[in-house]
């Protein structure tokens, strides 16, 4: 178990973190959601009955969407474009033949 728990922690780690995310969102999310019931005159919502609404998952694609996209265009355009003097950037005068994967 101990050694597993070490091979794996950066993927528990961010697993741990996205399940966190969720939770603080749905709880945030049906605050929002049942003020905004109670504001015009319908009743509050339970946490369960909200976490399977339309509402809750709009909210949860919404925010995932235009993060996958900042983060996900970040690594995609890093493989292939080059930017003097970042660390994380390939050589700027090395061809591609020399800094691609030889895999």
């Amino acid at each position: 178990m101990r050694r597993f728990l070490r091979e794996n922690s950066l993927s528990l780690f961010f697993l741990v973190l996205l399940v966190a995310a969720v939770l603080g969102q749905s709880f945030a999310g049906q605050h929002d959601y049942n003020a905004e019931q109670t504001e015009h005159g319908a009743q509050a919502v339970a946490w369960g009955r909200y976490v399977v609404s339309s509402d809750f998952w709009g909210a949860i694609m919404e925010n995932w969407q235009s993060e996958l996209l900042a983060v996900g265009t970040m690594v995609v355009f890093s493989m292939y474009l080059r930017q003097r003097g970042s660390p994380e950037s390939k050589p700027v005068g090395a061809p591609h033949s020399q800094t691609g994967s030889s895999v």
